[in-house]
């Protein structure tokens, strides 16, 4: 068989890319507190294109999750530009063009799961931004049609995720920023999660960038890995996914996951 992943160059991508859905072009992030500074991310450069499964994997502390916070305009990054089609973060983000999806589904408890997945409508009303499909044909599509009358404490940990996917698919963004989203759940329900939301992004075709420690986890999902390195994080390599869709739990076990899986494993001990 012949291989299944590649290297590449993070600066090679951008150039070839450089009219990508997402741009991030030598972006550096410096924390600053009153008595030192943390350099987070330095020199960043990435192009992800449109309809792309793009994962993001490196040790603890490496400034993935300042990325992804960087590229959603939540914070502003020190030195470099972020343009989601040719625009800021900030104004992609105004225009409900991203959505987004962390750790914690931080459900309100008193709403039923309808009223969380409407709550970003009521926040944003006069805002310009418009729903482009129905609660219910959401909550179908996250497969929680029978639970929308639900409270989150009748969901379990897996079903409460689910909803937090559907909330940020409400004003249906073209791109999705998953920070962790199954960290906090337990390996079995976790297993089962990723193939949901490979489902859910087969139905929907969004641009994906997904921040995760799991290599099995950044595998299945994606067709491209991002390996940063320790912080200040920076790109180390850039492994192309060549494992065909749709992807089931038997790949798991063939040689070429587990020939990717020893490759991520060595550039993340290097």
């Amino acid at each position: 068989m012949g291989q299944t992943f590649s290297a590449v160059s993070p600066a090679a991508t951008a150039s070839r890319d450089a009219r990508g859905h997402v741009v991030v072009d030598r972006v550096a992030k410096t924390f600053q507190t009153q008595d030192t500074s943390v350099e987070a991310i330095r020199e960043v450069s990435l192009a992800i294109r449109e309809n792309e499964f793009v994962t993001l994997i490196g040790p603890s502390g490496c400034g993935k999750s300042t990325l992804l916070r960087i590229v959603g305009g939540l914070i502003e990054a020190t030195t470099g530009r972020v343009e989601i089609r040719g625009r800021s973060a900030q104004e992609a983000q105004r225009t409900k063009d991203i959505g987004f999806v962390f750790q914690q589904p931080a459900l309100l408890p008193w709403r039923t799961v309808s009223a969380n997945v409407e709550l970003g409508l009521e926040l944003n009303k006069g805002a310009g931004a418009e729903r482009l499909c129905s609660t219910d044909e959401i909550l179908a599509l996250v497969g929680l049609g029978a639970f929308a009358k639900a409270h989150p404490y009748q969901l379990s940990g897996g079903m409460q995720q689910r909803v937090a996917i559907a909330r940020a698919l409400i004003f249906d963004p073209a791109l999705l920023l998953m920070d962790e989203p199954f960290g906090a759940l337990d390996e079995i329900t976790r297993a089962g999660m990723r193939y949901e939301l490979l489902r859910i992004w087969g139905d929907t075709r969004k641009t994906v960038l997904f921040v995760t420690h799991s290599i099995p986890e950044a595998i299945v999902l994606s067709d491209r890995v991002v390996v940063m390195s320790p912080r200040p994080g920076e790109v180390r390599e850039i492994i192309d996914v060549t494992l065909p869709r749709p992807r089931n739990e038997d790949m798991e076990s063939a040689p070429e996951f587990v020939r990717i899986a020893e490759r991520l494993r060595h550039l993340l001990r290097a």
